[in-house]
């Protein structure tokens, strides 16, 4: 998932103009990648607009399903949280050129999503149904919210940087990448990972939450906590005291002072 606070590693400056050009192509490309299947995937958990959603197509057996999607999550959480550790980028970027390695993280995470979406299995048993249309509507709404918090908490810790396309353009000019700098902008004052509240948000509040969605806000969830853990020890190698300092006086999902 994301990298909060602007952790971010120096790209540096390499290869010929034809290079650098193809390299910015590439992060463009991938960033178009990734927006579609962003905005695909609110269609997909939302069950709007798009042809496939987390309730739609054939039902298989319960079992296989739950097997399907537990694979499928699975994947995503693996390349999610390996590419996104120190150790893996060290030894990845003696293949891939630094100033790529984000952008192409991004595309793969992109591409692993997509499977994800194109291969889940609908389990469309009830969990709870809201049968009031104004409560229904509210909570649809709240959802959108979660949305909405998502994509503000990546633009306060620099959006362009944590898809990749800061350090393309960087490397096309001629600039090597600045240093990581600590900042806590807005949301960040309230909670540490407020990105990952705003995913917590989105997943829960549905007026109608079957067995399958109720699977994947499960697991999803799960593994955020998993994920802010790794990546808070990485932020901690980063920032030192500072960000203790901060881990202590800041609650990290729940918007109020305490362990959450």
């Amino acid at each position: 998932m994301g990298q909060t606070h602007a952790l971010s590693e120096r790209a540096f400056v390499q290869g010929s103009l034809i290079g650098r050009i193809v390299a910015f192509l590439y992060g463009i490309a991938a960033y178009g990648v990734f927006f579609v299947t962003f905005l695909f995937a609110i269609g997909f958990i939302e069950g709007i607009v798009v042809p496939k959603t987390i309730d739609s197509g054939v039902a298989v057996p319960p079992a296989r399903a739950l097997i399907v999607n537990l694979v499928l999550m699975s994947i995503f959480a693996v390349q999610h949280s390996v590419m996104a550790r120190p150790e893996f980028k060290r030894r990845w970027t003696k293949f891939v050129p630094p100033a790529i390695e984000r952008t192409t993280y991004v595309l793969l995470a992109s591409l692993v999503l997509a499977l994800l979406i194109w291969q889940w299995q609908p389990m469309p048993a009830l969990v709870w149904q809201i049968a009031d249309s104004r409560l229904a509507l509210a909570v649809t709404g709240l959802s959108f919210v979660g949305w909405l918090i998502v994509l503000t908490s990546t633009f306060l810790i620099n959006h362009f940087e944590l898809f990749g396309l800061h350090q393309v353009a960087n490397n096309l000019t001629g600039r090597a990448m600045p240093e990581a700098r600590f900042r806590t902008p807005l949301f960040y004052r309230f909670v540490r990972h407020p990105l990952y509240l705003g995913f917590i948000i989105a997943f829960w509040a549905t007026p109608r939450m079957t067995v399958g969605h109720l699977l994947f806000a499960a697991v999803t969830t799960a593994y955020i906590f998993v994920g802010i853990s790794l990546e808070e020890r990485d932020l901690i190698k980063v920032f030192g005291e500072e960000y203790r300092r901060y881990k202590d006086r800041v609650s990290m999902i729940v918007p109020w002072r305490g362990s959450a």
